[in-house]
């Protein structure tokens, strides 16, 4: 795609004069990373930016929600846009025409304009990238609260309108804004607030502008990757479906039930399951291109720990809550004879639980991956503060004690040339969010049952965590979430309502974690000197577009596909399966519907759960004493408990393959290729990454609007599933399942 030059020039010797040394970052990582150099001239409010930036905002909306339903969702992240939009911002400042316009006094001056100022600029590609990750719903694919509306019409087969669902999804996802503004002075203008992730951006946006006239240039590469990944996934997404899993040990132990619980990567422990479809590798834990070697070896000791050695020892060892009289792995809801427990007979006409039909049926079961996945998840939680505290804790006091009086760096100095955002923008912002939301929770509160004291509970244990919270990611990369102790706060003061429950979760999760991905965000335009207001415009107006568009998606899908979401009524090689709002529905009936007093407290079978809060909290504890008792051991603050315990945190939904496949390439691109082809991992690793993920997503869409919506389907051995039936059969005596040998 020719030459592309780099829009920053190097610094001349006059301005490194200029600098004080005492300005440059304090952080080693930031010095080595970020330029200490800046051009205002560079224009930012370009056509170029506008159109490329909503074009990916909405694209990513689409597609992300789009595959939010299917068995492998895949998320593409504004990384891919990164690399696309980049050879596309060229072109188009190679075609447009320069000719210049004079806007009368529209932006309070009279100013020229023009579709084409210059070269396309490093500035414009991050507005654009930052644009699309409000497409991308900061990472998590599409806007959370999308899936409160997925349970209400998919599961519990109610109804929301569109305006409430709109409303709801546009508060959640915008109202830490407010906060997160006032707080940017502590997180994001201090130099030892660094904010780690933001330096893999920040190097990559250098990477793409440096001088790129290699025969092979990163676009070709690009372009001819991308091809590749589109053809490819014709095969696994609709002509043989079964590469998706290949689950070898069940085909050589057809009538072993045993066996398959063991070998199935779906519904097992997944041993020996491999996939060769990119989307169930990058579903549920992204790309393993983009994640860093020493995570995946985290990831790796803590998926071992627990799928081969607890689960094990758990369900055939000890019988764990009878464990045998369940699937080993499932995501669903059982009685105590191990059927499936029939949720609709147990909600009423209030959309509240009838404590009458609850008690025919009896207590609620759980598969045994799926109760210890709670407690570990319990242990996560408790463990991150610990961890934090006791091994980040002096430093993230240091720091933040240095933000008040140490010199400000040299980025945060570059910025002040910059016009700040008023603090009324805020106000006015975090106010009519919330007056929006009260309107929500009270004119319409038939739809969401929320109260409106659950509302402003919610908001304030945000804005309590969102501090720390902030401090603590961009200290040390970690982001405790409030998910499972929000639905566990709400689920005892208001049990018997489910989607009061999932409400308070996502205003009091959501709106934290929408909060420090904003500050996030900000902190990446920081490092690249964008202009804070152009920074709050592009981020607010895209979530905007992004959440409508989401709610768009959803609601046609629900609306045109049969039995969306009703895994046990779609065909058998259907992808409809939701499988990240079936765990959130069963969430919903667990710590709303039912309540933790009926499910972890003296009422329910799994009380003992809450030792892991107790656990998770020791276990670093234990780990910093052996440090202090061992400094010379260098291998001991290695141990990540935090990380270990929650490596599974993605399961359920995801599955066995989707570890086994993302462990697998992850280790041969970010440790053997990384290693011994350095110079290649360097160019054209993150772009391989993007364009599978493009690729993939575009076919998919055309499978879905060319043979799906028709009905088109294959039937052969190759489209059956991965051929594991047995795998979810319970293996205790005297338990029948249909198609299930009897013990």
């Amino acid at each position: 795609m020719g030459t592309v030059e780099t829009e920053q020039a190097p610094k001349t010797h006059a301005e490194e004069e200029v600098i004080d040394e005492e300005e440059l970052s304090p952080i080693e990582q930031v010095r080595l990373t970020v330029t200490n150099t800046d051009d205002p001239s560079l224009p930012v409010w370009t056509f170029r930016m506008w159109f490329l930036g909503i074009l990916s905002c909405g694209l990513l909306s689409f597609l992300n929600q789009f595959f939010a339903y299917r068995t492998e969702p895949l998320v593409i992240t504004q990384i891919t846009v990164q690399v696309a939009t980049l050879p596309i911002g060229h072109f188009m400042a190679k075609i447009l025409p320069t000719t210049k316009f004079r806007l009368l006094g529209l932006i309070g001056s009279n100013k020229d304009f023009s579709l084409n100022p210059g070269p396309f600029n490093i500035k414009e590609h991050v507005l654009i990238s930052i644009f699309a990750n409000a497409g991308s719903a900061f990472g998590l694919g599409s806007a959370y609260a999308v899936s409160i509306i997925n349970i209400i019409k998919a599961f519990y087969h109610r109804e929301i309108s569109f305006f409430a669902g709109w409303l709801l999804i546009v508060t959640t996802q915008v109202l830490g804004y407010g906060w997160a503004g006032l707080l940017r002075k502590y997180v994001v203008e201090p130099a030892h607030m660094w904010w780690p992730s933001t330096l893999v951006q920040v190097s990559l946006f250098r990477t793409l502008h440096e001088k790129d006239d290699r025969r092979m240039s990163r676009a070709k590469f690009f372009l001819i990757a991308l091809v590749c990944s589109f053809s490819w996934y014709l095969i696994p997404g609709y002509l043989f479906p079964t590469l998706t899993s290949i689950s070898w040990v069940c085909w050589a132990f057809s009538k072993s039930v045993t066996a398959q619980q063991i070998g199935s990567g779906m519904r097992g422990l997944g041993l020996g399951a491999f996939s060769l479809d990119w989307s169930t590798i990058a579903s549920f834990l992204f790309s393993p291109l983009i994640c860093p070697f020493f995570a995946i070896v985290n990831v790796f000791i803590g998926y071992v720990f627990i799928i081969y050695i607890t689960i094990p020892i758990a369900y055939w060892g000890l019988d764990l809550y009878n464990a045998k009289t369940f699937p080993i792995f499932s995501s669903h809801l059982f009685t105590a004879k191990g059927d499936k427990y029939n949720i609709s007979a147990i909600v009423n006409n209030k959309f509240e639980i009838d404590m009458s039909k609850y008690e025919e049926q009896g207590r609620i079961n759980l598969s045994l991956f799926f109760a210890l996945s709670y407690g570990f998840g319990f242990a996560t939680i408790a463990s991150t503060l610990t961890h934090v505290g006791f091994f980040y804790g002096r430093d993230i006091l240091k720091q933040f004690r240095a933000s008040y009086t140490s010199k400000v760096d040299i980025h945060t100095r570059l910025m002040r040339k910059y016009p700040e955002i008023p603090n009324w923008w805020f106000h006015l912002l975090l106010g009519v969010t919330i007056a929006v939301s009260l309107f929500l929770c009270t004119v319409l509160k038939d739809q969401v049952q929320m109260p409106w004291w659950g509302l402003l509970f919610s908001c304030v244990l945000a804005f309590i965590f969102t501090l720390p919270i902030s401090i603590i990611t961009a200290t040390t990369n970690q982001t405790p979430g409030l998910n499972i102790i929000t639905e566990y706060i709400m689920g005892i003061i208001l049990p018997g309502k489910p989607i009061a429950n999932v409400c308070f979760k996502t205003y009091g999760y959501m709106s934290m974690l929408q909060a420090v991905s904003f500050l996030n965000d900000f902190k990446l335009g920081h490092y690249m000197k964008i202009p804070p207001k152009s920074m709050f415009l592009v981020q607010f107006i895209g979530t905007i577009i992004a959440g409508t568009i989401n709610i768009g998606v959803a609601w046609w899908l629900l609306n045109s596909i049969e039995n969306i979401c009703q895994e046990e009524l779609l065909p058998p090689n259907s992808p409809w399966t939701c499988p990240g709002d079936r765990v959130f529905f069963d969430a919903s009936v667990i710590w709303g519907l039912v309540g933790p007093r009926r499910i972890f407290g003296p009422l329910g079978n799994y009380p003992a759960l809450n030792w892991f809060f107790l656990g998770g909290a020791l276990g670093p504890v234990l780990v910093w004493l052996l440090h202090k008792a061992f400094p010379k051991q260098s291998w001991i603050p290695l141990i990540n408990l935090p990380v270990i315990l929650g490596a599974t945190a993605s399961m359920p939904p995801a599955t066995s393959v989707n570890y086994n496949s993302w462990i697998l390439v992850g280790t041969i691109f970010n440790f053997f290729v990384f290693r011994y082809r350095k110079q290649w991992w360097q160019r054209y690793n993150y772009v391989l990454s993007a364009a599978l993920d493009a690729g993939v997503a575009f076919m998919g869409v055309l499978l879905y609007f060319s043979l799906s919506m028709e009905n088109n389907s294959l039937d052969w051995w190759g489209t059956r599933g991965e051929h594991c039936e047995l795998a979810t059969c319970p293996t205790a005596k005297g338990v029948i399942v249909d198609g299930c040998p009897a013990y």
